[in-house]
């Protein structure tokens, strides 16, 4: 328990200060990419492969892991870049996404670093694999390109908006139509979900690609004389975005008189157990792991019976 403990209070050292910490590595080629600490579990030498008839192309087959049946993704052919070969020699990253594990085939690994989100940009824009980053930063002068890991697996286990029959005949929910919330997400995928939940609702959304865009539209409404609560029903954010996270994002919030009493939820792909202890740290009013259509509308169904 102890070693838990101590492995919470590590993490959330860097909850509400605008760091994070990212795992660099190569896929086929020199390129370096990354993805937060936070998603991996362990990294490890290719265990004992079994491949799957009729499986997605990007998956190279089922490894068993601790009693636990685990897809090894072809992260460079995912991505659009050559396919890489699976055998004793390769590498994987374990992560959990979602309440979802599973792993991806990289060609190394090259360290652990410390950054802070305000060196981390939101890709150019243009073709090619930017369509699959969320972000960009540079790191001894060498550019590392962030994987947008959610639209990944999105293409190879579509996400369902669709709210159940159950949830929409609650006569509360009623109240949501016609009401305003803050999506703050970089990734479009999640953007894509949250948009197609909340429609089913009758809610009208706003739409910030980071945590400061976000932060300057509610500045500005509030500048401009709105009372923010209600403006707003609720904001929705992300954890982790370039230039401005979703833990930072919120301690601003709760800093600002005329922003502190907004209901703000944490929708992000962390999970495990971390969360509780990252929410409490930063003051979100509730949080949810994405890609849960009814448990979505159960956090908005919770907001208004505050008013009711």
């Amino acid at each position: 328990m102890a070693g838990i403990l101590d492995a919470v209070d590590q993490r959330t050292q860097l909850v509400g200060e605008n760091r994070l910490e990212i795992l660099m590595f190569r896929l086929a080629g020199r390129q370096l990419f990354a993805i937060n600490v936070f998603k991996v579990q362990e990294v490890l030498h290719m265990p004992k492969l079994t491949l799957m008839p009729h499986r997605h192309p990007f998956v190279c087959g089922v490894v068993s892991l601790r009693g636990q049946t685990l897809p090894v993704i072809d992260l460079s052919r995912a991505i659009g870049m050559r396919p890489q070969v699976a055998d004793e020699r390769s590498t994987i990253i374990v992560t959990e996404y979602n309440r979802s594990v599973q792993a991806f085939l990289v060609s190394g690994v090259d360290r652990i670093l410390n950054l802070n989100w305000e060196s981390i940009l939101p890709p150019p824009g243009g073709a090619g694999r930017q369509h699959y980053l969320t972000a960009i930063t540079k790191v001894e002068e060498q550019l590392v390109e962030i994987i947008d890991v959610e639209k990944v697996l999105a293409e190879i286990v579509p996400y369902n908006a669709k709210i159940s029959k159950e949830r929409l005949d609650d006569p509360l929910l009623g109240k949501a139509r016609g009401r305003e919330v803050l999506l703050v997400d970089d990734s479009s995928v999640a953007l894509a979900q949250l948009r197609d939940t909340l429609t089913q609702l009758g809610l009208k959304m706003h739409v910030a690609s980071d945590g400061l865009k976000g932060l300057n539209m509610l500045k500005a409404w509030a500048d401009a004389g709105e009372k923010m609560t209600d403006k707003l029903l609720m904001v929705f954010t992300d954890a982790e975005m370039p230039e401005m996270d979703g833990y930072r994002l919120t301690t601003e919030i709760r800093n600002d008189p005329r922003l502190r009493d907004l209901y703000v939820v944490l929708h992000t792909s962390l999970s495990g157990s971390f969360n509780q202890a990252m929410v409490q740290k930063v003051g979100c009013d509730n949080f949810l792991s994405k890609f849960q259509p009814d448990k979505l509308v159960d956090v908005i169904r919770e907001r208004l019976a505050l008013d009711a």
